[in-house]
């Protein structure tokens, strides 16, 4: 039985009055773990405000409306004191298991209490306050565990308290302490040792997810459904991606004139059995919480189709995956210009079920229209009223303009927050603190765009993001303006060659970068450079070449505005102290002295390959060389820049 495998019972740690104190566990001497005994607790209902239930051998969890009576909502709170965790772990992961009386759909969610309570006195009408919410679940199996990642609520050692509400479904009963001692609610720890070696890809080490998570900061990667990791479960070398999106004639040479619709693709992987759909989204939700990254903005650009199949796959991906991560709805108005006020709201409430949907501390789920400038202010507030209305949801609206100059003080009224599509040239990155300042003058958060790049070849038009300086000009102007969240535009928009996910052309490149941003932009500290990790990136092509051997006709240009057009590599390189780099750029040796910390050195691009290696004391300690040479002759036009990094040798 699951529950037992759980071992609640351990010699890691030793009970001192409510604390625990712990150790080592299974002879690792990297990884600790151990369970915490709950201290206190008890739950409170809303048809006996005036009760108290300390002595029931239950926990009772149940929505307003609870098994078709209305007002008559259930909450359940939890006590725990941890102690032991030494200063430094990382990884730290905390587990609320439940053991469950029942078999329920019940949608649980678990906030951090903020206020003061006793068991003895807990009644409906003297609940303590409570905050964010810091993991969810849907469904329980009697007399099972059903276990509740937390994560994100620790902070160190110290009283932990949680409130259990429920947003859906049956009453869900689990066991108290008044119960079996083996079936009382428990809390499982688990760290990595502050004293264990670290390695890993990047050149510093990641703060633990938890520690990212308890930001009030929040980053978010907008997800575009047309690009899944994979369209038809192939081989690789005959998919959908192969045949008809980077072949310039796929799709029946629809194409052909620009040289193909995309430029890159997802990361291949070989055929799944079972739901390959699900697991391909699991993997991604994966790799974004891996990167720091909160959740996915989705672009819904249909509420029947493929897309929209594929965005409720997403959902169950993030329930199943990682509870912790959630899905903001960003519906695309430039796709949805006919939807009234009434069927938004309809196709939104299919989706506030699910308890991975973003919500604010005070229970409002977030949406995120693009384009929102599409419908007035009115028909937003239209939306909002039938949201509330007719589904019982409130919502938190934060709009994304094209244009948010010229409508940010009239969609105040009716906005949480703003956000803008942004620009993707260092030239035009100026902007991004006064949009911020603007934001919190009327009162509102400020989600701002960071980007690589942008190539469109079926439009014609690209930007010149100059190698990494639109990524780092973007974050570092993103930091100094006090941003609230950022939107990575985009995970996998591979259409608009802006994907930050790991892709064939540029591996974990742009996430891994945009990582050292992302831990300043969450703790407010730089992180600690502990390896010494270079990065090259550089066209394949010169800027204005020509494709020398295929009928493309459509050729992109700079898009207006943009920064002018320049044939560079850059080496940027991540030291723990000044070294040596040799670069080796088209062939020709090019060394030079770098300092300790970030710093980027640029080459004219030239034909052949690239590659640099950081020496030290005569020894060296990184290298990195670009899977991707330059060339003279090329089928298609391909103006991205692509990554390499010496933290991934071969996967860039």
């Amino acid at each position: 039985m699951r529950f037992r495998s759980l071992k609640f019972v351990l010699p890691a740690f030793l009970v001192v009055g409510t604390a625990v104190t712990f150790g080592v566990a299974s002879g690792d001497s990297d990884n600790s773990k151990a369970t915490v005994p709950t201290t206190e607790n008890a739950y409170v209902s809303q048809v006996a405000p005036a009760k108290a239930h300390a002595t029931q051998t239950w926990l009772s969890v149940c929505p307003a409306n609870c098994e078709g009576a209305t007002a008559s909502e259930r909450r359940a709170f939890v006590r725990f004191t941890v102690a032991g965790v030494p200063a430094g772990a990382r990884d730290v992961r905390l587990s609320l298991d439940l053991y469950s009386a029942r078999t329920t759909d019940t949608a649980v969610r678990v906030h951090k209490v903020t206020g003061t309570w006793s068991a003895k006195s807990l009644t409906w009408n003297k609940q303590p306050a409570f905050g964010d919410i810091v993991g969810s679940r849907r469904g329980f199996t009697a007399s099972q565990v059903g276990a509740i990642d937390v994560s994100g609520a620790f902070t160190g050692n110290g009283s932990y308290s949680f409130a259990l509400t429920a947003a859906a479904g049956a009453q869900g009963v689990f066991q108290s302490s008044r119960a079996q001692a083996d079936q009382a609610p428990r809390l499982s720890v688990s760290w990595t040792d502050p004293t264990a070696p670290a390695a890993g890809p990047l050149p510093f080490d990641m703060p633990a997810t938890s520690a990212l998570r308890a930001s009030d900061k929040k980053v978010y990667a907008h997800y575009f459904t047309p690009y899944p990791a994979s369209l038809d479960n192939k081989e690789p070398a005959q998919d959908y991606y192969t045949r008809n999106y980077l072949a310039p004639g796929g799709e029946s040479g629809k194409h052909a004139a620009y040289g193909g619709l995309l430029r890159d693709r997802p990361q291949p992987r070989p055929p799944l059995a079972g739901d390959w759909q699900l697991q391909d989204m699991q993997r991604e939700i994966r790799d974004a919480s891996a990167a720091g990254i909160d959740g996915f903005t989705v672009d819904v650009l249909s509420t029947s189709s493929a897309h929209w199949t594929r965005l409720k796959t997403l959902i169950k991906a993030a329930e199943t995956t990682d509870p912790g991560f959630s899905i903001v709805p960003m519906p695309d108005m430039t796709s949805l210009k006919d939807v009234t006020p009434a069927g938004l709201a309809a196709s939104m409430a299919e989706l506030t079920a699910s308890t991975s949907l973003r919500r604010l501390a005070d229970g409002r789920v977030v949406i995120s229209p693009f384009k929102a400038e599409q419908q007035t202010p009115q028909w937003w507030a239209e939306f909002a009223a039938a949201m509330d209305k007719t589904h019982k949801t409130k919502i938190a609206l934060v709009p994304v303009f094209l244009n948010f100059s010229a409508n940010a003080d009239k969609y105040a009224s009716v906005s949480y927050g703003f956000s803008s599509w942004g620009n993707r040239s260092p030239n035009r990155q100026g902007n991004i603190q006064a949009d911020i300042a603007k934001a919190h003058s009327l009162g509102k958060i400020w989600m701002q765009p960071v980007a690589v790049q942008d190539e469109r070849p079926n439009q014609g038009i690209y930007d010149e993001a100059n190698n990494t300086e639109n990524l780092r000009t973007s974050w570092d102007n993103t930091i100094n303006g006090g941003a609230d969240w950022v939107q990575l535009t985009t995970w996998n928009d591979y259409s608009e060659g802006t994907q930050f996910a790991p892709s064939v052309n540029s591996g974990h490149t742009w996430v891994d970068i945009s990582d050292y941003y992302l831990v300043r932009f969450k703790t407010g500290a730089w992180p600690r450079i502990v390896r010494d990790t270079a990065y090259l990136t550089h066209r394949v092509q010169f800027a204005a070449a020509k494709p020398t051997a295929s009928a493309q006709t459509k050729m992109m240009t700079p898009r207006s505005g943009t920064n002018a057009p320049r044939d560079t590599v850059e080496v940027l390189t991540f030291l723990t102290a000044p070294a040596t780099v040799n670069a080796t750029i088209g062939g020709g040796s090019q060394p030079y002295q770098a300092a300790a910390g970030v710093q980027a050195r640029l080459f004219p691009l030239a034909i052949g390959s690239n590659s640099a290696s950081i020496v030290r004391n005569g020894a060296t300690v990184a290298t990195v060389t670009s899977p991707n040479p330059v060339r003279k002759e090329f089928a298609a036009q391909d103006l991205g820049y692509r990554g390499a990094s010496s933290g991934r040798p071969g996967a860039g």
